[in-house]
């Protein structure tokens, strides 16, 4: 008997796990269910993917959407927009800079009500943890939060204060019980705030002074430290935002004595050095800061030899009023969830030939496995029909118009690119294609599988 399917893709070039192969997909209540060389039946949607690569759709694990209570910076209706423009089907937001920050059930369910409502693609969430909040961590794990997430330095959010080490030691406890990992953002407070202090009060703001208040010393020393903690309290530690290639060796080192470490990046210190951020300006502006051409060379080495588990955007715009003035003092934060994928395919595949399933792995598989979400992040039977159809031919200059952002405003624009994302396709339904959103929002929740 002929089977009938919801879609099939036709002729693509299917990027999995481990292989890269010319395949049709079909997919059933939002599910693939099938997997050949050529797939008999038909379907009420059938996709001709001749001449493209179909990825799994992008997870970006750390995005700041701001919704509620700062969408005069960015909303989950932009911000999720653009991530399906640039082949996402699913992200990680942040507890802050939303206002009030996700702190406890009741601010976890304010913004899960506006994204079952606005968010286009699915989503997970992130709880925050604070001096403050140490008793409504479980609370938080009931909401279904995917993580934790700390800053070791001032966050720059009055009502997210910084964890100090009791707190770190105390959370991580709590979250070792819980079975939920904690991201920390590792950079040295003390060192931080004085050097900030003594560049300010000698009138010293510019981009080479701002690099010189947040040294590398200052996030190699905190993720020693982070380490230690996670390795006495058995608590899964993921250092966020990863810039220098000395600390990826650290979690390597924690890795092979079997310390439950890994850690992200993001795109801007695979692709940007400190050089190109003097010529951008506050655009480019982002802690732990852009390194140096050096730094950049080890790190594409660490994410080579798969010390890196996947590549976030650290999407975190503002009002671009926020970015007038002296560049030590103006907020830090560049807009890049709509990039991701396009910039690795340019600057990884064509620039550096990583493998093609190593992007797949960097930007979806990884990262739903380690926040166990079940069922999502691969090409594979049972898994969600999640896909971003690739042309890896098609060249693109991204202009400002192009950005689905509140704010179109990127360091990446006027940006050169070769690798195009045609279509997103989120558990069967398309959202995105040919430059335009096609879907209204059809997001859901996310929840660890514990």
């Amino acid at each position: 008997m002929s089977k009938h399917y919801d879609l099939i893709l036709r002729n693509g070039t299917l990027v999995c796990p481990d292989d890269v192969k010319k395949a049709d997909v079909a997919v059933c209540d939002g599910k693939i269910v099938a997997i050949a060389e050529e797939l008999s039946g038909d379907a009420k949607e059938i996709i001709d993917a001749t001449g493209k690569y179909v990825f799994p759709g992008a997870t970006d694990g750390h995005v700041h959407f701001n919704d509620p209570g700062r969408t005069d910076w960015e909303t989950i209706t932009t911000g999720s927009s653009a991530l399906a423009a640039g082949g996402g089907v699913a992200y990680f937001d942040m507890p802050l800079n939303c206002s009030p920050c996700t702190l406890d059930a009741k601010n976890f369910n304010a913004k899960l009500t506006v994204a079952q409502k606005d968010s286009l693609v699915d989503y997970g969430f992130w709880g925050g943890l604070t001096p403050k909040n140490l008793n409504n961590l479980e609370e938080l794990a009931e909401c279904g939060v995917i993580g934790f997430k700390a800053f070791s330095c001032n966050s720059g959010i009055d009502e997210f204060e910084r964890m100090d080490d009791y707190t770190a030691l105390v959370g991580m406890e709590k979250l070792a019980k819980l079975g939920l990992p904690l991201m920390v953002h590792c950079e040295n407070n003390e060192i931080t705030r004085d050097l900030t202090s003594i560049a300010l009060s000698n009138n010293k703001t510019s981009v080479r002074d701002y690099f010189a208040a947040r040294p590398p010393i200052t996030e190699i020393e905190n993720v020693s430290r982070m380490i230690s903690i996670a390795e006495q309290t058995g608590c899964k530690l993921i250092i966020a935002h990863i810039s220098t290639a000395k600390a990826v060796e650290l979690v390597t080192q924690a890795r092979s004595r079997g310390i439950d470490v890994c850690c992200e990046t993001i795109g801007h210190y695979l692709i940007l050095t400190d050089d190109d951020v003097e010529r951008m300006g506050t655009v480019a502006k982002c802690s732990p800061p852009i390194r140096d051409t050096e730094n950049q060379t080890k790190m594409w080495a660490k994410l080579l030899n798969k010390e890196i588990a996947f590549v976030s955007s650290d999407h975190s715009p503002c009002d671009p009023k926020l970015k007038d003035g002296e560049f030590l003092k103006v907020w830090g934060g560049i807009s890049a969830c709509q990039t991701t994928l396009p910039a690795l395919l340019t600057h990884a595949y064509h620039g550096r030939k990583v493998p093609l399933a190593d992007i797949a792995n960097l930007t979806s598989h990884n990262v739903n496995e380690i926040f166990k979400i079940q069922g999502k992040g691969k090409i594979a039977v049972g898994y969600d029909g999640d896909f971003a159809l690739v042309d890896l031919a098609k060249e693109f200059t991204l202009q400002a118009e192009d950005l689905f952002y509140k704010h179109q405003v990127s360091p990446y624009v006027g940006d050169h690119f070769r690798g195009t994302v045609t279509q997103t396709i989120l558990r069967g339904t398309t959202v995105f294609k040919d430059g335009k959103i096609v879907s209204t929002p059809i997001g859901k929740h996310l929840r660890p599988n514990l």
